[in-house]
């Protein structure tokens, strides 16, 4: 284990007459011996943030911003960036994320106690190396546990933010939670409902790419697995839970609606998780209104959109999402004809690599099967094809452009439709791709 300190920090914490630590992630991620690309330190002192401040001063930091009511300090060396705060203990009311009374205390025991799971409240010594641990923290890191500071019930209790850290963090770390933590946040699970959505997003967001933090395969998997079993889920996105326990035809699926969407997340790749998570969204509602699945993703089409409104998810990323709901289960069984392939490729050419991706997530996650899905197979097949003949995929892949057919007597407002049914035609027949062959093609098919 080694904690690195620069020159520059270790100076200032020389130069400080009361002990100046490092606390938090970076502690922990130093002892469990993984390593963020690019990680944040957070450091603190038993004094006011005025006393800091003096010191820090001296040494020639560059202060950005005090918040004395907070006792926060953010600070820097050039590129250096730190937080600092001063040993304090808060109080919260249930149901108030943010705290309503800061205490500011000497006592290191406070501080940590005042912080969310022991990994996190194991504290560096800057100026004389040593480690300090008020909570057993180092016991906890070093079997990839996750327990809290203090009562798990009251921990939680006191902000619901800590229901989406715990499943973030344990998916990133690869650490499990005790059954005491997992109980006591079930137990505040309501709380969630009390966080903005805007938080709540960006911390799903954070599961669903969880892996990208340290690297640990089927992240996003386990942290999703974690707010299921709290039931954080259930407030977050209620329309996916309508899925837990509803059955699914055996011959096709070992999992039932909820934990296939889950395991659609495991196998997907991660420019695709909100897609992956979402796909199945329709399942619930149109088993429970008609008693089966068929033609759940036009109405998971419209959910998914309701539920990316709801979560103020981007107007793009929720765009692709609906789409990609709405096609995953077209030629599932692989019947369709190859020209409604091509066309399909044609219409939807800026997400077709994501189209075979969440097809083929899907496909993966119905038995936990690797192999690539037959549907996935024929339309790189199909698409292939089309490449090798020099078939048009794109409008400026025609050999006409819009102005032409204007001088050919082509109205204006028509231009868009008319080179979108040339496009389709050279998709099936690539031979027409000629401007002569074109032009006398919009003649044949009356465009003017």
């Amino acid at each position: 284990m080694e904690i690195r300190v620069s020159a520059k920090l270790h100076n200032l914490a020389s130069a400080c007459p009361f002990p100046l630590y490092i606390v938090g992630g970076y502690i922990r991620d130093a002892l469990a011996g993984i390593c963020a690309e690019a990680q944040d330190i957070d450091i603190c002192a038993p004094v006011s943030a005025d006393e800091f401040l003096a010191v820090a001063k001296s040494c020639g930091a560059e202060v950005d911003a005090v918040y004395r009511n907070t006792g926060t300090v953010k600070l820097g060396f050039g590129k250096e960036k730190y937080e600092f705060t001063c040993f304090r203990s808060d109080e919260y009311v249930r149901g108030i994320h943010t705290p309503v009374k800061t205490f500011f205390t000497d006592d290191i025991m406070l501080d940590a106690r005042r912080r969310d799971f022991k990994c996190n409240a194991v504290y560096y010594d800057i100026a004389k190396g040593e480690l300090c641990d008020p909570l057993g923290g180092i016991d906890d890191i070093k079997n990839k546990r996750m327990s809290t500071v203090a009562d798990a019930d009251k921990v939680f209790g006191e902000d619901g933010l800590r229901l989406m850290r715990l499943a973030r963090q344990a998916a990133q770390l690869n650490f499990t939670p005790t059954e005491e933590c997992l109980a006591g946040a079930k137990s505040n699970c309501a709380l969630i409902s009390d966080i903005s959505v805007e938080r709540v997003y960006a911390e799903l967001d954070a599961i669903l790419h969880a892996e990208d933090k340290y690297g640990f395969d089927g992240a996003a998997y386990r942290g999703l697995k974690i707010l299921d079993e709290t039931r954080v889920l259930d407030g977050i996105l209620p329309e996916l839970t309508l899925g837990r326990g509803m059955a699914q035809n055996e011959k096709y699926h070992a999992h039932d609606v909820l934990e296939h969407s889950l395991r659609t997340v495991l196998y997907a790749d991660k420019e695709i998780r909100l897609a992956a998570l979402l796909h199945d969204i329709g399942k619930p509602r149109v088993f429970i209104d008609g008693g089966n699945y068929y033609g759940h993703e036009n109405i998971g089409a419209d959910i998914a959109e309701t539920i990316c409104t709801r979560l103020k998810v981007s107007k793009k990323l929720t765009a692709e999402v609906v789409r990609l709901t709405k096609l995953h289960m077209y030629d599932l069984k692989g019947d369709a004809r190859e020209s409604k392939i091509r066309k399909i490729i044609v219409a939807n050419k800026d997400i077709f690599d994501k189209l075979l991706m969440i097809k083929q997530a899907d496909f993966s996650a119905c038995r936990d099967d690797l192999s690539e899905a037959p549907c996935v197979t024929k339309w790189r097949e199909i698409y292939g094809k089309m490449l090798s003949e020099g078939a048009p995929t794109q409008l400026k892949q025609l050999e006409i452009r819009g102005d032409e057919l204007i001088s050919a007597g082509v109205p204006a407002k028509e231009v868009g439709k008319v080179l979108e049914e040339l496009l389709y035609e050279c998709a099936l027949n690539p031979a027409l791709n000629d401007k002569k062959t074109l032009l006398a093609r919009i003649q044949k098919l009356k465009f003017i």
